[in-house]
């Protein structure tokens, strides 16, 4: 059992990362400075009962995605504050980074991923349904494995595999057509 007079020490270290996991799933800042001092006061509230020694990040991103899950649902009735800035990190576009690195050898797709701006990426990403959206996010831009995502989320690792892929298909299609529409790519070049 962990000491709460140890929480800051150990748990303070992981708030830039819990809030930039909070904007992405929140999409407006405000909400997602809430979500994280909701969070991190369920977990001051509940770290007696947290096992020293086992994994703090994915113990604290539990949290964060149960409170979004459980609070943040309602939110989606309201209307949208379209806000995100914080998409610079994610694997797609560390992806074309390392990518743009190395201009030799590249593949057209590597340029045509270079046409897409941050805004179509957003919005590829958002149009996800929520359970993939967070699937996604965790595997691919916060790192965690299956077992930890099926742990954070409380599903089964087959229902995290099953939700990735089809998130990644369906982010997939998503630029696929933006790439269409933009005149990128040419409809019989994706077969359809």
């Amino acid at each position: 059992m962990a000491d709460q007079a140890n929480f800051s020490d150990v748990a303070m270290e992981h708030m830039p990362a819990l809030y930039t996991a909070a904007l992405r799933l929140t999409r407006n800042p405000a909400d997602a400075e809430d979500l994280v001092q909701e969070t991190f006061l369920k977990a001051y509230r509940a770290f007696g009962s947290f096992q020293e020694g086992t994994n703090l990040r994915a113990w604290l991103y539990k949290i964060l995605t149960n409170t979004f899950i459980n609070s943040y649902r309602a939110a989606k009735r309201r209307p949208e504050k379209a806000d995100v800035e914080d998409v610079e990190d994610l694997y797609l576009f560390r992806r074309l980074g390392e990518l743009q690195g190395g201009a030799a050898g590249r593949s057209a797709e590597d340029e045509v991923f270079d046409r897409f701006t941050d805004d179509e990426v957003k919005a590829a990403i958002e149009s996800l349904p929520e359970a993939f959206r967070i699937a996604v996010l965790l595997a691919d831009v916060e790192g965690f494995s299956y077992k930890e995502i099926a742990e954070i989320t409380e599903v089964p690792i087959g229902t995290v595999m099953s939700r990735i892929h089809r998130g990644r298909k369906a982010l997939q299609k998503a630029l696929l057509d933006f790439a269409v529409a933009r005149g990128l790519v040419g409809s019989a070049d994706t077969g359809r």
